[in-house]
């Protein structure tokens, strides 16, 4: 038995009548519908989990950057500072390790930014895709209806 509808042949046709009554095929058209929306829904699931993931990705990284941002501002802005300022004036120190540091979290929140964006839309395309075939066919079907 096919998973779609397939209009019975015409009672002209030497391959055979009409084997099916009007109720039993559209109780075989219902069922089938509703095994297609179910596949439908269970792909847009798969989809949206997916793309929960790659925005969930992209979350980690900016968390990630704004831990790090914290963490490096105490104990390693000390640290830096007082190593340039053997060299130079604490001031000097001071302004080069805050431009190193700035420039860290760019980098940081770029990359973060750049994986929340490969999530978005967060739209099952591929779903829709399919629904619109679906669609499609099954206005060729009812166009051409049982002969």
């Amino acid at each position: 038995m096919s998973t779609f509808y397939q209009p019975p042949h015409s009672s002209g046709d030497p391959g055979g009548g009409d084997d099916q009554s009007v109720g039993q095929l559209l109780r075989e058209l219902s069922q089938e519908t509703s095994t297609l929306v179910r596949q439908e829904v269970a792909l847009a699931k798969a989809e949206l989990t997916q793309k929960a993931k790659q925005a969930g990705k992209g979350a980690v990284l900016l968390v990630g950057a704004a831990v790090i941002g914290l963490a490096v501002l105490g104990a390693f802005t000390t640290f830096l500072i007082a190593v340039l300022a053997l060299a130079l004036p604490v001031w000097v120190a001071a302004l080069a390790v805050t431009v190193f540091l700035a420039l860290l979290a760019a980098v940081l929140a770029l990359a973060g930014r750049a994986a929340l964006r490969k999530a978005a839309p967060a739209q099952p395309e591929q779903t829709i895709d399919t629904v619109k075939e679906d669609v499609a066919w099954a206005k060729t079907q009812a166009k051409s209806g049982p002969r």
